[in-house]
């Protein structure tokens, strides 16, 4: 008898501890190094409301924009530690953590178009890299987001691509994106985007690469007065989460999160429609000469990239054929 009221005990005890579990709120953190009021900023927004609102409650999110919780890799060695946070991050920071083909969805003039991007990531040989990424302890829950054109802005005008020459450029802290901009001749300076600002004012870099909306909202104009439309990527973004914390959540969680990045995904990416010309104009308003160049000669240029033995020394046998065929 008390062995069965011991065994009953323990069954009552569990179903409570699950019954719990089940009701507890999990916490996100989602950090990024883009200001209030960009469209990636406002897009994590209407990301929190929808995950608060389908997730009944179950999950509760707050937004640290302007790199207040550190730089990209800071986050993304978070993740890997367990810690519920989430942040956008890119194929170049992927091949630095070990999934060396991805980074060649972030080589110079590597995308024609974004429906380019769309087929790649819905492949068999973008399912193949995401596993291998969580084998790292990466989760991909979103990669629908337009993230933009990445143009040059600097304190000295880029007309043509030998104009980079000794152009100490600021980069994101990643191999891939270092060799993109020194294949073109500039001399690139990787450093934290919260960084960059200063960095120019002091004259330690002499420009920086980004979208509009982020050259702009950093107020990067203020200190670079030319900005080149060189569009060196295509930037699509994916949003990432540590495996240990995802594994944590409920299947109904992770479906909420899926679900809803992919819903916020298409909300960002009609924010970024059409701003182009918007930007452009503030731009101008504000001083800043805009330089139209003759693209052909920045992608043959480029080319050398997908020659470097730093990437063809580790990228898979045939990775330009797969990846060509993929996006097609």
């Amino acid at each position: 008898m008390k062995k069965l009221i011991v065994l009953l005990m323990s069954i009552i005890m569990t179903f409570l501890f699950l019954a719990h579990g089940a009701n507890k709120v999990v916490s996100i953190q989602i950090g990024y190094e883009n200001n209030p009021g960009e469209p990636f900023d406002q897009a994590c927004r209407e990301w929190k409301r929808l995950i608060e609102e389908k997730s009944n409650g179950t999950m509760k999110v707050e937004l640290f924009p302007s790199s207040q919780l550190g730089s990209k890799n800071d986050l993304i060695d978070q993740m890997i530690a367990g810690d519920s946070v989430i942040t956008l991050a890119d194929g170049a920071f992927y091949a630095d953590r070990g999934v060396a083909d991805m980074g060649i969805t972030f080589g110079p003039y590597f995308f024609e178009t974004w429906d380019e991007a769309w087929k790649l990531v819905k492949s068999d040989w973008w399912k193949s890299q995401s596993d291998l990424l969580e084998q790292k302890g990466l989760k991909i829950v979103a990669a629908n987001w337009i993230y933009g054109d990445r143009h040059t802005l600097s304190r000295k005008p880029i007309r043509t691509v030998a104009d980079f020459n000794g152009q100490k450029i600021r980069v994101p802290n990643n191999l891939i994106q270092v060799k993109g901009l020194e294949i073109m001749g500039a001399t690139p300076t990787p450093m934290p985007l919260g960084e960059a600002y200063t960095a120019l004012q002091q004259g330690t870099i002499d420009g920086l690469e980004n979208p509009l909306p982020v050259l702009y909202n950093g107020k990067f104009h203020e200190v670079a007065k030319y900005l080149t439309l060189d569009a060196h990527v295509k930037n699509f973004t994916t949003l990432i989460c540590g495996t240990i914390f995802f594994n944590t959540l409920t299947q109904e969680q992770q479906k909420v999160l899926f679900e809803t990045g992919e819903e916020a995904g298409i909300f960002n990416n009609k924010l970024q429609e059409n701003l182009t010309k918007e930007m452009l104009d503030k731009f101008k308003a504000e001083g800043v000469e805009i330089i139209e160049v003759d693209i052909a000669k920045f992608k043959e240029k480029a080319k050398g990239f997908y020659e470097l033995p730093e990437f063809t020394s580790k990228w898979s046998k045939g990775l330009v054929e797969a990846t060509d065929k993929a996006k097609k």
